[in-house]
This record gives structure tokens, C-alpha cells and sequence, in this order.
């Protein structure tokens, strides 16, 4: 049997509610919060990408022309992608559906809608 994603229990713990009754805010009407991979526009999130693989990029081939001083690009390209490739996807991805799904919460079950 397959838990249904739509409700959760509001007997567990979730930090996306905790503090929703101190703030009197309803839990389903405040702002989405983002994923840790997030930007703020998908236009910077694209632009970050850029960075990050050209001085990917820019690194191996600086390598075959002079050396290991070329594989200083690397950490830069890795700051600007938050990490791995992967991670910069998975951003892309938060950043695309970020705020297009809001929860709301009523009667001890909270399901997802979409806006």
C-alpha cells in the first residue's frame, strides 16, 4: 500500500509547519519556502549554470594547455553550481516549481493544491 502524498499527518513533525501557529499565519497561506539548490529567478539559476559548466569546462581545457594551474577553474565552477552537476539540476528543477503548489490545512489533514 502506497501512502497518498496529498495529506500528511499533522501529528508529525514537519519544518515547513513548525512555527506556523506562533507566527498566526496559516500554514497554507504563507510564502513556499525554496529547496537548498533553489535561486531566486530561473533566469540566475541559468545564468549560475553557465558559470559553473564553462569554468568546468574551461578548467579541463586549460589543463591540456598549461597544466594543473588550469584545474583552478574547477572550484569556481563547483561554487556557482552548488556543488555537482546534479546538484545544479536538481535547483533547476525546485527553482521551475517553486511556488506553483500550495498546501493548505484543515481538520487535522493538510493536502496540496495547485495555484
Amino acid at each position: 500500500m502506497t501512502p497518498d502524498l496529498t495529506k500528511t499527518d499533522l501529528t508529525k513533525t514537519d519544518p515547513t509547519t513548525t512555527g506556523a501557529a506562533s507566527s498566526g499565519v496559516p500554514a497554507g497561506d504563507r510564502a513556499p519556502r525554496r529547496g537548498g539548490f533553489a535561486s531566486a529567478t530561473v533566469p540566475r539559476h541559468l545564468a549560475r549554470g553557465a558559470i559553473g559548466f564553462g569554468a568546468l569546462v574551461g578548467s579541463l581545457v586549460l589543463f591540456r594547455a598549461v597544466g594543473p594551474t588550469g584545474l583552478l577553474l574547477a572550484p569556481i565552477g563547483l561554487v556557482a553550481l552548488r556543488g555537482c552537476p546534479m546538484c545544479w539540476a536538481v535547483g533547476l528543477v525546485e527553482t521551475v516549481s517553486a511556488g506553483r503548489l500550495r498546501r493548505s490545512c484543515a481538520e487535522g489533514s493538510c493536502t496540496l493544491r495547485r495555484t
